[in-house]
């Protein structure tokens, strides 16, 4: 008996963007791909970036989220996670998964980084 390959997806195929994809998603896929010199930003998006600036953060709430990045942490900071994601369900009524509560802290650490800067707790905290 010959032996049978087994077909396995290829990275492509593993890492393509979720959702419907349509013409402009897949340009705008493959151009990603393509290495981009670093440069100067436009004049239109260095205005948009401005305009962003000064828009409170927010984050992303519930909403389907199409970018995944995985962060280790200790089995202590987990706990911690988990028991503020318990106390804010016992306290405030909010039922919130361990995804948003790290993307409301993250929203909160940009903010604080963009309004205060240098005097950030993040910088203060890194600094150590």
């Amino acid at each position: 008996m010959a032996a049978r390959r087994v077909s396995l997806p290829t990275a492509d195929d593993l890492f393509r963007p979720t959702g419907e994809e349509n013409e402009e998603s897949i340009e705008t896929a493959e151009a990603a791909k393509a290495p981009r010199p670093v440069k100067a930003l436009p004049k239109q998006a260095a205005s948009t970036a401005a305009k962003a600036a000064k828009a409170p953060r927010t984050s992303s709430g519930r909403v389907r989220h199409d970018e995944k990045m995985t962060v280790y942490v200790t089995a202590d900071e987990l706990v911690d996670i988990e028991h503020a994601r318990l106390a804010l369900r016992r306290d405030h009524g909010l039922a919130v998964d361990r995804g948003r509560l790290v993307r409301e802290a993250l929203a909160i650490v940009l903010a604080d980084l963009e309004h205060h800067g240098d005097d950030s707790e993040l910088v203060r905290r890194l600094i150590g």
